[in-house]
């Protein structure tokens, strides 16, 4: 399998992080998909990583899809349970920790890419406004449970590590660790996982 996918993307990073939790072999290919001449639609016609290629060159996107055919291919290192309650829950977590890095972008995108005469304090504060409100709303889901679900390390862990860490990448004035020591204490905890040393965001 190959992945395409970029070093900064939080989406990105959760389907490595699973990979290597998994010991699931891929190949790695950098792409930017800001380029004009990005080859990434050849693949997903939303031009948009990750995206999986498979053996027999079919192409599956995007990050919650990926990693749920992932935890079907082995039964090592299971992180998404298999039906009810506890499964629903797990994913849950993932669309909230999803949700606050797609407006965390959405933030980003209109103070980096947009030009200044353009951009809308208002829609940007909007999008931070659900930044906040995702932190609040995943600490007092943490409580002072071990991991986001209880105590078992799951996919859930995964996705709001990814989040929390992209976060610290590119918006470092965002106090959460000294707002939700929680979190923090969460995220120190899934620093110390090879699989998030190996996948830092750069």
């Amino acid at each position: 399998m190959k992945l395409i996918g970029s070093l900064a993307s939080p989406y990105v990073r959760k389907v490595r992080i699973v990979m290597l939790e998994k010991r699931i072999d891929y190949d790695f290919v950098l792409e930017d998909v800001w380029r004009d001449d990005s080859p990434i639609q050849e693949s997903n016609p939303l031009g948009k990583v990750p995206c999986l290629i498979m053996e027999d060159s079919g192409a599956m996107f995007d990050s919650r899809v990926i990693v749920e055919y992932l935890d079907t291919l082995t039964p090592v290192g299971k992180l998404i349970p298999p039906h009810g309650r506890e499964r629903a829950e797990v994913k849950c977590w993932e669309a909230l920790a999803d949700g606050v890095a797609d407006a965390g972008m959405l933030a980003r995108l209109e103070r980096t890419f947009r030009p200044a005469e353009q951009q809308s304090p208002k829609w940007r504060e909007r999008q931070m406004q659900k930044v906040n409100a995702g932190l609040k709303a995943m600490s007092t889901g943490l409580k002072d449970t071990a991991y986001c679900a209880g105590n078992q390390y799951t996919l859930a862990d995964v996705a709001v590590g990814c989040t929390l860490g992209w976060l610290a990448f590119r918006f470092p004035e965002i106090a959460w660790r000294a707002d939700y020591p929680n979190l923090d204490r969460l995220y120190e905890k899934l620093c110390e996982r090879p699989s998030f040393k190996e996948t830092e965001p750069q």
